[in-house]
């Protein structure tokens, strides 16, 4: 019987455990937002922002702790440099969850698991540096096509959006699936 044992285990070892949480909260911070499961945006949620609430502190040994816990440069100078000085007025509550559909494969609930506040804009939060210039064109060309979304709907809140991105997701699916034969 499992009395009083705080946690989640998602039937893996501690130190699979602990590599898939520094893994999540890593991305959390790099990308504002992250789309996972409801259990485990739960499970580091509570991590994320006790790491914001040390950044806060500002000094040395608030890096040091911040660097124990997520052991990434990136990820230490941008919760040090930007999210510390962007929640430094608010006393707590720095992220939140939105719920979406669940998934098809598993019926899983899915999450999207993101900041209250935005960084601001002419900041330069995360370049990746990669070789890889494929990837990069692909990448500004996504980002292009989501920005000219917004642009082109003036009146439409992000929710709309969303709903139009979702059911858009559930069209490919289905001709996806069309395609294969399955039933």
């Amino acid at each position: 019987m499992r009395k009083r044992i705080a946690g989640r285990r998602f039937k893996r070892t501690i130190n699979q455990r602990k590599a898939l949480f520094r893994s999540l909260i890593a991305s959390m911070i790099l990308n504002d937002q992250i789309k996972t499961t409801e259990a485990k945006a739960k499970a580091i949620k509570a991590d994320v922002e006790k790491l914001i609430t040390i950044a806060k502190k500002k000094g040395a040994n608030a890096e040091h702790e911040i660097h124990k816990k997520v052991p990434n440069k990136e990820v230490v100078q941008k919760v040090m440099n930007t999210l510390g000085p962007l929640f430094a007025n608010r006393p707590g509550g720095y992220t939140r969850i939105i719920r979406l559909e669940n998934r098809l494969k598993d019926n899983a609930s899915i999450v999207i698991l993101q900041f209250v506040e935005k960084a601001e804009v002419g900041e330069v939060v995360n370049e990746k540096k990669s070789g890889k210039r494929k990837e990069n064109r692909k990448n500004s060309k996504k980002e292009v096509k989501s920005k000219e979304v917004k642009k082109n709907i003036p009146g439409k809140k992000e929710k709309e959006l969303n709903v139009i991105k979702s059911v858009k997701n559930i069209a490919t699916k289905t001709t996806r699936i069309a395609k294969r034969g399955d039933k």
